[in-house]
């Protein structure tokens, strides 16, 4: 097999400046890979390479760095939110512009390593304190990587059923009740169903777990779709892989029931929110600490 070449980051930096401005001017890290990818065509093979063993995509983790470096270049900026705006800057450069401005960003980074190596003080307290602030957004997302991935290995060694139970517990604390596993034949792919209630409203969710290293592809969200109708017209599927764009494009194609989509990303974040295995330090990069040995609780009891 011929190997899936990604583009690297220096190829998404004008993509993503221009997929902000068209959303409006601010985007979340989910809504701008999509638009940036939706925005070049990027295939579906080159979706699917993963960043080492995920949680991340490779063109995922790429896009990661082009947003680092428009904050450095002074073209976007972001919340603690996570929620990325275009700067006034952003606004007027043009591609052209985009080497130069990141060649000086590059130097501003080289004469900065230069200077803490040979203990020289900071002239330029303003650059100073921008590239601090790169440093912190850079330790922030290594740690990340690095407590995502030990977590995301974690839950491939769980048993399938493991992996149910523990998708059950995480719906349980985002406010589903009445939930069971279905499993068995019959249900062609429903792991199981439940009912969310919002006040006065309540309607049944189903939901599928798949254990992926890989991309889920769309046929997998139309057979989902397909096992619940008739029955319900809530469904979350629920993969410690990735989406492809047409899986996402599927899941809210117009005139079809929605299918809601929890990646490996998204699932880790949600076990740290609702501290299901994770737990976190707060610092100036907080430690999130992933206990490895919570996770066997979920596995049936051993013959």
């Amino acid at each position: 097999m011929a190997t899936v070449e990604v583009p690297p980051y220096q190829f998404f930096l004008w993509p993503a400046l221009q997929a902000v401005i068209e959303l409006g001017g601010s985007a979340s890290i989910a809504d701008l890979d999509d638009a940036v990818i939706n925005r070049i065509d990027i295939s579906p093979d080159t979706q699917a390479v993963l960043h080492g063993d995920g949680p991340m995509t490779e063109v995922q983790y790429r896009l990661a760095w082009a947003r680092t470096y428009l904050k450095g270049m002074g073209l976007l900026t972001n919340s603690q939110r996570g929620i990325w705006s275009v700067t006034a800057r952003g606004q007027t450069v043009t591609e052209a512009e985009l080497p130069t401005l990141r060649a000086e960003y590059l130097a501003t980074l080289t004469a900065k390593r230069k200077a803490a190596a040979t203990g020289k003080p900071k002239k330029d307290k303003q650059r100073g304190q921008s590239d601090l602030d790169n440093e912190i957004d850079q330790a922030e997302t290594n740690a990340e990587y690095e407590w995502k991935d030990t977590l995301l290995e974690t839950l491939f060694k769980m048993s399938p059923t493991g992996f149910e139970k523990l998708s059950m517990r995480l719906l349980r604390e985002a406010g589903v009740q009445n939930l069971v596993l279905t499993g068995g034949s019959n249900d062609k792919g429903i792991d199981g169903r439940g009912v969310y209630k919002m006040e006065l409203l309540s309607f049944p969710v189903f939901f599928q777990c798949k254990r992926y290293r890989g991309s889920v592809d769309p046929s997998t969200v139309r057979d989902f779709r397909g096992a619940m109708a008739g029955r319900g017209e809530k469904g979350l599927l629920i993969t410690t892989g990735t989406f492809t764009a047409a899986a996402a494009a599927e899941a809210r194609r117009d005139g079809a029931p929605p299918v809601d989509l929890v990646d490996g990303d998204q699932l880790c974040d949600l076990l740290k929110h609702y501290s299901i295995g994770v737990t976190t330090t707060p610092r100036v990069v907080e430690d999130v600490d992933v206990d490895v040995d919570y996770f066997k609780s979920f596995e049936p009891p051993t013959p």
